[in-house]
């Protein structure tokens, strides 16, 4: 057996093709296009390429990219008041703040602190909340781009018994409420858990984020099981590798996400997607949610 690969470059550019018509729709109706606020907080690599990929994007299918760029040593206070400046400028519909922030600022805060309905990232607590709810708003992007990946196999989820590695904020635990909505049976595993690779054994599907190089291996893999490898990780050689041993899994997988060109794209496209639907949750002018 060799697993077929799902696209995700194919995938979310069919997904920013549709973004960018329905944003090109809203504009000519006289409706604001949307804008999306990127604040970057000091120089961190990885940060500033994810950051200069989802400008460039916004940019492409016609929204409007708004950029800034902080010093590392920019008081939690002054990122505080930006922000509070942006939830109160109509033209803004979504803003996203890039993490990992430096030590000094309380992640927690800032992301508190962002209007709900222009929560792109769909990380504050109301939004994590009505996600929890089975009444989702604006979702979290990368276990949203998960799903859709998900369901470009074609196969029926309802049932099966999906294994997610990493309980993280971002994506674990939102992952988690995403599966269980599909209906699947579904196990969270973390560094206390007991036998991973037995759990992971019993899955027939695989949501690799736990940010470690080809940790999960072929071996691990039931056959016939789907895996989605959220994964991004540097090789001593600079390539960018997943958390899955591609290789050696494709060959018992029946579907596997490749790195790069998997995940990656797809997180993009459902920001965008989130920037457009915020955008028309402002356009109603209602309570968050409405």
């Amino acid at each position: 057996m060799s697993a077929c690969i799902i696209d995700g470059k194919a995938c979310a550019a069919r997904v920013t093709a549709e973004v960018s018509k329905q944003a090109a729709l809203r504009s000519a109706s006289g409706k604001a296009m949307p804008g999306l606020a990127v604040i970057l907080v000091g120089d961190n690599a990885a940060s500033q390429v994810y950051v200069r990929n989802k400008r460039a994007t916004t940019e492409a299918v016609g929204m409007r990219s708004l950029s800034f760029d902080l010093p590392a040593t920019v008081s939690q206070n002054e990122l505080l008041a930006l922000i509070d400046k942006l939830n109160a400028d109509s033209s803004v519909h979504g803003i996203l703040v890039q993490l990992p922030l430096p030590k000094h600022i309380d992640a927690d805060a800032v992301t508190e602190r962002i209007d709900p309905r222009k929560d792109v990232d769909g990380l504050t607590p109301y939004n994590m909340g009505r996600l929890l709810l089975k009444r989702p708003v604006l979702r979290p992007c990368t276990p949203q781009g998960c799903m859709v990946l998900l369901r470009e196999t074609g196969e029926n989820l309802v049932g099966k018994h999906a294994v997610i590695i990493g309980q993280s904020n971002i994506v674990g635990r939102p992952m988690m409420l995403e599966l269980l909505m599909a209906r699947c049976t579904v196990t969270v595993c973390h560094t206390g858990t007991c036998d991973l690779p037995g759990v992971v054994r019993g899955a027939d599907i695989v949501v690799a984020a736990m940010g470690k190089l080809r940790f999960v291996q072929g071996n691990w893999i039931k056959p016939g099981a789907i895996v989605i490898d959220v994964g991004t990780n540097r090789t001593p050689d600079g390539k960018l590798r997943g958390d899955v041993d591609f290789d050696s899994a494709k060959e018992r997988a029946s579907w596997i996400t490749p790195v790069p060109g998997g995940v990656g794209p797809m997180t993009i496209a459902m920001l965008l997607a989130n920037s457009l639907r915020a955008a028309e949750l402002q356009d109603a002018k209602g309570e968050p949610g409405s």
